[in-house]
């Protein structure tokens, strides 16, 4: 349990100094490309100027650190049960939001605070009343619901993103997070890892899942950056990779709190699920552009702001 407490932790740290780097270097490219149009008829950006977000390297770095953190993150993920792994993982929205602070000159507000400590609130009591995880055994047919669920979803938002344009940003930022929800699953069921089994880990859907939900929840996430507020589109990321697989974890995967500790379980999910929904409530920059960054770069346009 401890073990993997701290995996989780250090996966959440490299998440949320890897979202604010990505944060830095997408609206870097956004201002560059402001001046080209690089936008679809909806006003979001294209999939031209999300590909020169990903160039700056700032962007990279921030990439880097993902990788790290999925490895982390998948580790943990098979050393606690999913409602914790992915909870504690979340709390990179704490990170994101302190960081964010120095490096896009955004000024927190009592409410988004707040809303942070009740995150942090919400990740001890899920601590104190985590149990051990369930066996992640389950017939091969949902591993191919997994990767039918996965290219839906992923497919579905850039769907959505092309539609809604500059309004994308929250939906994006769900996506996402269901997007690495569903990584997360797909990691805790995949065959051929314990024992390694080379032939039954290519055969296994779960794979192919984990590959679909992993590149679409990293470009929604970083569409999600380039059009709206770092600390909402991190929030709504949070709630779709937390309740998701929280639940599958406990309806499928035999993932259980301790004895007596249920109703502490139940509290933490519920209050880390409302404090980062509070965070994104809070946290959307308003219209008029109070909460821009400070920094002296031109700010983007009004189809480009958050």
């Amino acid at each position: 349990m401890l073990l993997g407490l701290l995996t989780a932790i250090a996966a959440s740290i490299c998440y949320g100094t890897g979202s604010v780097l990505q944060a830095v270097g997408s609206r870097k490219s956004a201002r560059r490309e402001a001046a080209a149009t690089a936008r679809t008829q909806h006003g979001g950006p294209s999939l031209s100027s999300t590909a020169k977000a990903a160039m700056t390297w700032e962007f990279m770095v921030g990439t880097v650190l993902d990788f790290v953190g999925f490895g982390l993150g998948a580790l943990a993920a098979r050393l606690l049960p999913l409602f914790l792994s992915q909870t504690v993982i979340s709390a990179n929205l704490v990170i994101t939001a302190v960081l964010s602070v120095k490096l896009l000159g955004i000024r927190l507000s009592r409410a988004e605070w707040g809303s942070i400590a009740v995150v942090c609130s919400a990740l001890v009591l899920l601590a104190t009343a985590a149990g051990a995880e369930g066996s992640g055994h389950t017939s091969l047919a949902t591993h191919w619901w997994l990767l039918v669920v996965s290219v839906l979803l992923m497919g579905g938002g850039a769907v959505a993103v092309r539609l809604l344009g500059a309004r994308a940003a929250i939906v994006a930022g769900l996506l996402s997070g269901l997007g690495f929800g569903a990584l997360g699953v797909g990691v805790r069921v995949l065959n051929g890892v314990d024992p390694f089994d080379l032939g039954r880990l290519l055969s296994d859907p779960a794979l192919y899942a984990i590959l679909v939900a992993g590149v679409g929840g990293m470009y929604l996430h970083t569409v999600a950056l380039q059009i709206g507020s770092v600390n909402g589109a991190t929030a709504a990321l949070v709630v779709g990779e937390t309740v998701l697989p929280g639940a599958i974890g406990v309806l499928w995967l035999g993932d259980a709190s301790r004895a007596g500790f249920a109703w502490m379980a139940v509290l933490g999910f519920v209050l880390a699920v409302g404090g980062a929904v509070g965070v994104a409530w809070f946290g959307t920059e308003p219209e008029g552009g109070a909460r821009r960054d400070v920094s002296p770069t031109p700010p983007l346009p009004e189809t480009l702001r958050g």
